[in-house]
C-alpha cells in the first residue's frame, strides 16, 4: 500500500510540467507572431488603414411598371446604355479636367446645355495669363492691400470676357467643357449621369475598355419611362424628374430623410407622385472603397436592388382610347359646324358604381397652336376643373327634400311659372304658362325646374305668394350643401390622385335669396366631372358614396419582364358615407332616371330609348356667364354647359357615367346635343367591348398570367 501511494505522487507533477511547457510554447509563438505583425509589417498595415475607407452608397433601380386592368402595359422602362461619373469626396479639379479631356476623345457629347457662364469659367481656366490681364494694375494693388477680395477680382474677369474671347473656344474644348460640367454637377460619392441618350455600342465598349485610365468614370445601364399609348391618359399618369433634375428643390429634405440621393428620379405629379413609395423600388447598396482623398479604389455590391412594385390600374385602356376618340370626333364636329367659338373641351368619367373603380377618365381640350388645330389630353380636368352642372343634379335635390322632411315620395307639386316681385318669371322649360300637379318621378323625367324651386323654398321656410317677395332663411344654403356633400357634390371625392379640386361655392348674399332656387337646379355652385360621376354612382348603387380609385392592385415585380407578378396589395372598395334613407326613397329617384332615358317624354329617351342595355340617366343644361380662358375677350357672354349622368343596366348597374361639355353653345339657335351624342356612343362602346372580351378566353391577360403562375408553382412543388 505504501509503494502504490508513493508512485502516484511522483506521476502528477510530470503532467503539470508537460502542460506548462506546452502553454509556454504557444505563448512564445503568439508573442513571436505579434512581434512580426507589429514590428516587421506594422507600417504596411498602418498605411492600408490610412489609405482606405469604406463608404456605402445607393444606386437607383428601374421604377415599377403600370398596367391597365386587362394586363396591357401602359408605362414601361426602356433600358439604355449610360456613362456615369462618381465624384470623390475631395475632388481634384485638375484631375477631373484631365479625365474629361480623355473621355471627350471617346464619346460624342452635346454642348447645348453649356451656358455662357460655363464658357467664361472655362476660358479663365484655359487662359490664366489673359484672364489676369483683364484686371488693371490698380485693381491688383487693391487686391494686395485687401481692398478687393478674390471673388471680386474673379467677377471683374468674368465681366470683361468678350464674345471674341469666347469664340476662341474650339468645338473640341466645348465638348470637354460639357463633360466637365456633368462631372461637377454631381454629388460626392454618388454616380452622376454624363451621357445616357444615344450612347452607341462603340462608345460604351471603348469607355469600358479604358476605365482604368478614367478615374471615377463607369459604364452602366440606365432606363427611361416609355408610354405604350403615347399621350393617352398622360396627364393622369404624371411624370418623373430627370437624372439632371434629381430631387425637387422644395422636397429635398423630405426625400433625403427617406434614403434618397440628390440626383434620384422621383414622381413629380399625379400617379407617379401619389405612388412614389410603391414605384421607387429597393436600391442596390454599393460599398465604395476609397483612399483618404476620397478617390474610389474599388466597388462591390452589398445587396442587390429590386425594381419597384407594379401598378395595375382600374382603367380599361381599350375603353379609354375609344372614349377619347369619341370626344375628339364629337368635339371636332361641333367646332366645324360653326357658331361655337368658346367650346374647347369635353369630359367623360366612367366608373363601377359598386366598387368606385375608374374604368375610363377621358378629357380633351381643343387648341390652335401655330395655326394648327390640336386635341390635347385633358383627362386631369375631370378632377381639377369645375363647372355649373345644371339639371343633372336634380336627383340630389329630390332626395334632399325627402331627407329634410319637406317632401314625401310620390308627392305632387304644382308646376307653374313663379312670379316674384321685381324679377322675371321662373318656370320649367316645358311649361311657360300653365299650372298642373306633377310627381317627383315626372319632375325628373321632364326635368321640372319648378318642382326643385318649391322644394328649395320649403327647405328655406318660404311661402310662395304670386308677385310677392321671396323670404328665405339663408341657412338653407348650408343645409342643402350638407346633403349634396353626401352624394359627393361640393367635396373632394377621395380619388387616389393629388391636387383634386372640391369645386366653387357661390357667394351667399341675403339680398339674393333667389340664388337658392338656382342652387336647386345646379346653377349656383360648381362641381367637377368626377364629383358628378360619384354622385350618380351613389344613386345607382342604392345610397353608398364610394371612394373612386384609379389603382386596382399593387403587384410584386417579376424578373421576366413579360409577366405580371403576384398581388402584393389589393385596393378594396371603400364606402365614404351611406345616405340616411327610408325604404323606397332612392327607388323613386332611380325610377325617375329610368324614365328620363326610356319613357317617351324623357329628356334623353331620343338617344337611349332603343339602347339594349336599358339606361337610366339625367340630362343637364346650365346657363351662365362665360368664365373660361377667353373671358377677357368675351365679357358678359352668356353660354350653356351641357351635361349627362347615367348608369346601366338600370336594374343592376355595372357602369356609371358623367359627361360634361362646358360652354357648348352661346345661344339656343346653335345648341347641339353633344353631351347626348358622346354619352350614347361611350355607353355603346362599353357594352361592345364587354361582349368582345366575354368571347375571349380567358377574360383578361391578368387572369391568364395568374393561371400560368399557379401552374408553374405547382410544377416546382
Amino acid at each position: 500500500m505504501k509503494k502504490a501511494n508513493k508512485k502516484k505522487k511522483t506521476h502528477v507533477p510530470f503532467r503539470m510540467n508537460m502542460l506548462f511547457f506546452i502553454v509556454f510554447l504557444l505563448f512564445s509563438a503568439l508573442i513571436f507572431r505579434l512581434g512580426i505583425v507589429q514590428i516587421v509589417q506594422g507600417e504596411d498595415y498602418q498605411r492600408k488603414i490610412e489609405r482606405t475607407e469604406d463608404i456605402t452608397v445607393n444606386t437607383s433601380v428601374p421604377r415599377g411598371k403600370i398596367f391597365d386592368r386587362n394586363g396591357q402595359i401602359v408605362v414601361d422602362n426602356v433600358p439604355q446604355n449610360a456613362i456615369t461619373y462618381t465624384r470623390a469626396k475631395s475632388p481634384d479639379a485638375d484631375e477631373m479636367m484631365e479625365t474629361a479631356e480623355k473621355l471627350a476623345q471617346l464619346i460624342e457629347k452635346e454642348t447645348d446645355q453649356v451656358t455662357e457662364r460655363d464658357k467664361k469659367d472655362f476660358w479663365i481656366r484655359k487662359n490664366e495669363e489673359k484672364a489676369k490681364a483683364k484686371v488693371t494694375d490698380e485693381e491688383w494693388a487693391a487686391y494686395e492691400n485687401d481692398e478687393l477680395s478674390e471673388d471680386e477680382i474673379y467677377d471683374l474677369q468674368l465681366d470683361r470676357i468678350t464674345e471674341e474671347d469666347l469664340s476662341e473656344l474650339t468645338a473640341e474644348e466645348l465638348e470637354v467643357l460639357a463633360i466637365y460640367r456633368e462631372f461637377t454637377a454631381g454629388y460626392a460619392m454618388t454616380p452622376q449621369i454624363v451621357k445616357n441618350q444615344n450612347v452607341t455600342d462603340v462608345e460604351y465598349a471603348v469607355v469600358s475598355e479604358n476605365l482604368s485610365s478614367l478615374p471615377g468614370v463607369n459604364t452602366t445601364t440606365d432606363w427611361e419611362r416609355a408610354y405604350a399609348f403615347d399621350s393617352t391618359l398622360k396627364t393622369v399618369l404624371g411624370n418623373i424628374s430627370s437624372s439632371k433634375e434629381g430631387l425637387p428643390k422644395e422636397m429635398v429634405d423630405y426625400y433625403l430623410a427617406r434614403d434618397y440621393s440628390r440626383n434620384d428620379r422621383v414622381g413629380k405629379s399625379y400617379l407617379e407622385y401619389q405612388y412614389e413609395d410603391v414605384l421607387r423600388g429597393q436600391k442596390t447598396k454599393m460599398k465604395n472603397i476609397t483612399d483618404k482623398s476620397g478617390n474610389v479604389l474599388d466597388s462591390e455590391i452589398i445587396t442587390e436592388g429590386q425594381r419597384g412594385h407594379d401598378l395595375v390600374l382600374t382603367v380599361d385602356m381599350d375603353l379609354q382610347i375609344a372614349v377619347e376618340k369619341i370626344i375628339e370626333e364629337e368635339l371636332g364636329k361641333a367646332k366645324r359646324s360653326g357658331g361655337h367659338p368658346l367650346l374647347d373641351r369635353a369630359f367623360v368619367t366612367m366608373m363601377d358604381p359598386n366598387t368606385g373603380e375608374i374604368l375610363a377618365m377621358a378629357g380633351k381640350k381643343y387648341e390652335i397652336n401655330d395655326g394648327k388645330a390640336e386635341m390635347l389630353d385633358f383627362a386631369l380636368g375631370n378632377m381639377t376643373t369645375s363647372y355649373a352642372m345644371g339639371s343633372a343634379v336634380k336627383g340630389a335635390t329630390i332626395l334632399t327634400g325627402y331627407m329634410t322632411g319637406v317632401n314625401e315620395p310620390g308627392e305632387y307639386i304644382v308646376d307653374e311659372p313663379l312670379r316674384f316681385a321685381g324679377t322675371s318669371p321662373k318656370s320649367s322649360w316645358f311649361n311657360r304658362g300653365g299650372a298642373f300637379g306633377i310627381s317627383d318621378t315626372y319632375a325628373l323625367m321632364r326635368s321640372s325646374n319648378v318642382y326643385m324651386f318649391k322644394t328649395a323654398m320649403k327647405i328655406g321656410g318660404a311661402n310662395y305668394v304670386p308677385n310677392g317677395g321671396l323670404r328665405i332663411d339663408m341657412e338653407a344654403f348650408s343645409t342643402m350643401r350638407k346633403y349634396f356633400n353626401q352624394f359627393g357634390l361640393g367635396v373632394k371625392t377621395g380619388i387616389d390622385l393629388p391636387n383634386e379640386q372640391a369645386g366653387y361655392q357661390g357667394i351667399v348674399d341675403p339680398r339674393e335669396p333667389g340664388k337658392l332656387l338656382d342652387f336647386s337646379i345646379g346653377q349656383f355652385d360648381t362641381y367637377t366631372p368626377l364629383q358628378l360621376a360619384q354622385y350618380v354612382s351613389t344613386i345607382a348603387n342604392g345610397g353608398y358614396r364610394m371612394e373612386p380609385h384609379i389603382v386596382k392592385e399593387i403587384r410584386q415585380p417579376m424578373s421576366d419582364a413579360n409577366k405580371i407578378g403576384p398581388v402584393a396589395e389589393e385596393i378594396r372598395p371603400k364606402v365614404l358615407n351611406t345616405l340616411d334613407l327610408e325604404p323606397g326613397w332612392i327607388e323613386r329617384v332611380q325610377e325617375g332616371f329610368r324614365l328620363v332615358a326610356q319613357a317617351s317624354q324623357g329628356t334623353a329617351s331620343g338617344y337611349f330609348g332603343d339602347a339594349p342595355y336599358k339606361m337610366a340617366a339625367k340630362t343637364g343644361t346650365a346657363e351662365g356667364v362665360y368664365d373660361g380662358p377667353l373671358r377677357e375677350n368675351y365679357k358678359n357672354q352668356m353660354t350653356w354647359n351641357v351635361t349627362l349622368v347615367g348608369y346601366a343596366p338600370y336594374d343592376n348597374p355595372e357602369v356609371a357615367m358623367a359627361v360634361v361639355v362646358p360652354w357648348a353653345y352661346q345661344s339656343s339657335a346653335n345648341s347641339i346635343p353633344i353631351n347626348h351624342n358622346i354619352g350614347r356612343r361611350a355607353m355603346d362602346k362599353y357594352f361592345e367591348l364587354k361582349a368582345q372580351k366575354a368571347k375571349e378566353k380567358p377574360a383578361d391577360a391578368i387572369v391568364e398570367q395568374e393561371i400560368l403562375n399557379k401552374k408553374e408553382t405547382e410544377t416546382e412543388s
